[in-house]
């Protein structure tokens, strides 16, 4: 798996749509965010987590698969992605422990691994 940040709001931090623009890895998770229509969301109030993939892990789906989910006969699956990879609350990466579980805004539940890094 390729590198995803975790990335939380906060009261006195830019938003994560914000964050996400000045780190400058994040341009693909940005572009389907938008088609997704959930850029206010992800501006909106929190506090929620975003375990967001990097450009690099985007890259290393195979050929099309991000061009596909851009359609917008597939902004419901694109949503599903995107918001299995949100958190409600503040969760840093240094609280994450091998095998956690975790609740996403899409409903289902997220396992983390610590392996080669947090995913």
């Amino acid at each position: 798996g390729a590198a995803a940040v975790a990335m939380t709001t906060s009261v006195l931090a830019a938003d994560i749509v914000d964050t996400a623009s000045q780190a400058g890895n994040f341009t693909t998770l940005l572009a389907a965010a938008e088609a997704a229509g959930l850029v206010e969301t992800l501006k909106g109030d929190g506090p929620f987590t975003v375990f967001a993939p990097t450009d690099e892990a985007f890259a290393a789906l195979p050929a099309g698969t991000v061009d596909d989910l851009l359609k917008e006969e597939n902004r419901d699956q694109l949503v599903s992605i995107l918001t299995y990879h949100v958190v409600p609350g503040n969760v840093a990466s240094s609280d994450l422990t091998e095998g956690m579980t975790a609740a996403t805004v899409q409903g289902s539940d997220v396992t983390f691994t610590l392996e080669g890094g947090a995913k």
